[in-house]
């Protein structure tokens, strides 16, 4: 089994080492007015080495920029993947060390980059008999942005028309949102990532950037603007909202875990928090 370090269940707030405040919506329902974010952890130069050793003195920084462009020919080559062959889940019991699985003709217009390993995700708060979650990943994608992942082992030279592709074995707090950061991690599409997590006014997400995250937090306007959204959205039930905040927990708990750094998404989790708990303290004043 491929471990991740479990995160821990609560950070110190700002490194200043005092617990983290709560946000009382209700007598009911306590979250933490803050999703910490864990200290700064470096991409292993092990992992690099272990995946492109060409790239062993190049700064993640720049690793990760370079492969922006690629993310097309790298997600063609996920697509081109026969589903057949893999499929989005198997029970635990039955998942093998390798795959062998055929590749078909791609509908993008990019050459495929075909991945290199099959993560097989199980759930760190489910028992033994589950399922996991299969992902087809690049080992680059994941070596330079998950600091958490020491080294992945050597992948296989593709063969015509067939991958064989190590299956690694990880368990995370959810797999589910798991699928979130698969995406994001190719395309750093924030509008992706807000979009999965509850709804927001469609002008508002569309091509969503980086710089319309960081002044819409620093806008008590705007913040209120979408809270009563997503309050009115879900009806003004606490329950949805509640179910709500928990995917963005979730999608919070799977960064830390596998020690993803990166600043525009920690932005847009820490906004979609914002709203979350705007919403939920409107709906509890309206009960």
């Amino acid at each position: 089994m491929f471990q991740v370090a479990s995160h821990p269940t609560s950070f110190t707030q700002h490194g200043h080492g005092h617990h983290q405040a709560m946000a009382v919506v209700s007598p009911n329902i306590q979250l933490p007015r803050k999703l910490a974010r864990p200290p700064l952890s470096e991409i292993s130069r092990d992992a690099i080495m272990a995946v492109a050793p060409e790239l062993v003195n190049v700064p993640a920084e720049y690793i990760r920029r370079g492969l922006r462009p690629k993310a097309h020919a790298m997600l063609a080559g996920i697509s081109s993947l026969s589903s057949s062959h893999l499929p989005t889940t198997m029970p635990k019991s039955h998942v093998p060390s390798a795959m062998s699985i055929p590749t078909r003709m791609s509908s993008s217009s990019a050459q495929p980059t075909y991945p290199t390993h099959v993560l097989a995700i199980a759930s760190s708060k489910s028992s033994a008999n589950e399922h996991v979650f299969l992902f087809p990943v690049h080992n680059i994608v994941i070596a330079s942005q998950c600091s958490s992942i020491s080294r992945l082992p050597p992948s296989y030279p593709p063969a015509p028309g067939t991958l064989h592709m190590p299956v690694i074995q990880m368990t995370l707090p959810s797999p589910a949102a798991f699928k979130l950061l698969h995406g994001y991690l190719y395309n750093h599409s924030l509008e992706s990532v807000m979009k999965s997590l509850f709804p927001l006014p469609s002008g508002f997400v569309h091509g969503l950037s980086h710089h319309t995250v960081q002044s819409t937090l620093s806008s008590g306007s705007s913040l209120h603007q979408l809270s009563s959204y997503l309050c009115s959205s879900s009806g003004g039930s606490l329950q949805a909202l509640t179910s709500h905040a928990a995917h963005v927990k979730e999608l919070w708990q799977d960064m830390v875990t596998l020690g993803i750094h990166d600043p525009e998404l920690w932005d847009a989790v820490d906004l979609a928090w914002e709203v979350i708990l705007g919403a939920l303290s409107l709906a509890a004043h309206n009960h």
